[in-house]
């Protein structure tokens, strides 16, 4: 029995309450109990969280390289020896299944020892001999103060994603975790206070829209990041640029899986299973849209039916179900009424997942079953808007380039996976899928962490994706000096009329 949590904010090494906001319900969806309360902050709290990551800048950013990456293992070394306690964070109020929690933070750890290697992907460039003495010099400096904007659905992984990139760079970081899932948060910011990271260097506000809009115009912050719904990330975009501030934001997404007349059918099974309900759908790279070639279609709707009514439904801290509830009875609803739409679109509803079979303890909980529509068109609202839940639409393609197509006049661009044996079907789809990360007979195509995360068209606003060197682009700024080095022994150097090297160095 997990007792009352009372969620805090953390500004500059201090564990606070909110006293000019409001408090609004933390809830278990597994159960739809109350377990704590957690803050709307004030704009006056969000702006003394970046006051305070602004007045530890300098001196973090003078820290050595090398002390930077201190913190950043210790980082690592603290979640190896919590990981239990933090997944279990994520399992209690987010309802991920322990497993994938477990799972989630274990890819954290994997981001951190990426992020170990910044002192090489922060090396700048030097061109020597641009004139008589004279050499260039790029280096990548730190910005100042950056925030970011958390989704419910991976507490941990966009902690990841965004403070060890910023900080390891010599930035400091206001973080906004979502209202319903703040509790991994809470814990990792103890451990990054246990290791003994500076105060103010990492600042927690917790909150809604008005708690991110205070940075806008914010003169300390120098850019915003966001994982979230293309509209907000819109929004976002569009609040700060009308005052020049940095932006990295990922958006909304819907993923296609192509599945082709030689796909390897368990294993295709196995890995949409896990794509599409795993997190009750509610992943970025969630499969949603399944695009499968008419040779098979029959095979491919009987095995996936047969699979998805043998998937177990619970409480996310039970070991022997498979798929635990969605965040709240709001994501309830929207799922359920989306089922509705696809009813009134003429699909075929296969598979309906209201009122699953949970046990009496969780029949409060937020459960919606795996949900199956067949017969869905790419023109549909089911197939084209992002349910985040667990709802697969089938629908039939004459051939790779039916399943393409459909990829291609998708407004989002963010995962597509294609299930098959073929080179060439393999290669077209990985050069042609109009997405921003491909997979091959994988269900969930999540980039190591050495390699960029984010998609293309509406599921990005703006350029920088997470992760790997994009991440190191976003969090730093390029600065040139251009360098003449002077004999001490040579004596006065000749006036700048006469020097040719000068006019050449400085006529731009």
């Amino acid at each position: 029995m997990t007792s009352y949590i009372k969620i805090k904010n953390h500004i500059n090494g201090q564990w606070l309450d909110e006293t000019n906001g409001q408090y609004e319900p933390l809830k278990n969806p597994s159960t739809g109990a109350v377990i704590g309360e957690v803050p709307l902050s004030s704009v006056e709290t969000s702006r003394a969280a970046v006051a305070a990551a602004a007045e530890a800048f300098p001196a973090w950013s003078a820290t050595p390289l090398p002390k930077r990456m201190d913190y950043i293992f210790k980082m690592y070394t603290a979640m190896a020896e919590n990981k239990e306690m933090l997944a279990e964070s994520i399992a209690i109020d987010q309802a991920k299944h322990i497993a994938e929690a477990r799972g989630e933070v274990g890819r954290v750890m994997e981001i951190l020892q990426m992020a170990c290697s910044i002192p090489s992907l922060i090396q700048g460039e030097t061109v020597q001999g641009i004139a008589n003495n004279i050499s260039g010099r790029l280096i990548k400096a730190p910005l100042g103060v950056f925030c970011g904007v958390a989704p419910f659905n991976f507490p941990a992984l966009v902690f990841g994603w965004f403070i060890p990139f910023a900080i390891g760079t010599g930035n400091t970081f206001v973080y906004k975790p979502s209202t319903e899932s703040p509790l991994f948060m809470q814990k990792m910011m103890q451990l990054m206070q246990d290791i003994g990271l500076p105060d103010g260097v990492v600042n927690i506000v917790h909150g809604d829209r008005e708690t991110v809009e205070a940075w806008y115009d914010d003169e300390n912050v120098a850019g915003v990041c966001l994982v979230g719904s293309t509209p907000t990330a819109k929004a976002i975009a569009e609040g700060c640029g009308r005052h020049g501030k940095k932006t990295m934001l990922l958006g909304g997404a819907k993923n296609f899986a192509a599945v082709m007349e030689d796909a390897p059918m368990d294993l295709t099974i196995e890995n949409i299973l896990m794509s599409g309900y795993g997190s009750a759908g509610q992943r970025c790279l969630a499969v949603s849209n399944i695009a499968v070639v008419s040779e098979i279609y029959d095979e491919f709707v009987e095995r996936l039916l047969e699979a998805s009514r043998n998937i177990s439904v619970g409480n996310a801290m039970d070991p022997d179900v498979f798929m635990g509830p969605v965040i709240s009875s709001k994501a309830k609803e929207r799922i359920e009424n989306y089922i509705e739409i696809g009813q009134s679109e003429g699909a075929t509803l296969a598979l309906d997942g209201r009122n699953p079979d949970v046990a009496d303890t969780d029949k409060d909980g937020y459960y919606v079953g795996p949900t199956v529509f067949t017969d869905v068109t790419p023109c549909m609202q089911i197939a084209r808007e992002e349910i985040f839940g667990p709802v697969l639409s089938v629908m039939k393609v004459g051939c790779i380039n039916g399943a393409l197509r459909a990829i291609k006049n998708h407004e989002m661009g963010n995962g597509a996976v294609i299930f098959t044996q073929n080179a060439f079907y393999t290669e077209k789809f990985i050069n042609e899928a109009d997405v921003g990360m491909v997979g091959v007979n994988v269900g969930i195509c999540a980039p190591h962490p050495y390699l960029p995360f984010g998609g293309i068209k509406g599921s990005l606003v703006g350029n920088n994706k997470v992760q790997g060197k994009d991440a190191i682009d976003f969090f730093t700024q390029n600065k040139v000096a251009t360098v003449r080095v002077v004999d001490p022994k040579a004596g006065e150097a000749a006036p700048a009329t006469g020097n040719s090297d000068v006019r050449s160095c400085v006529a731009s």
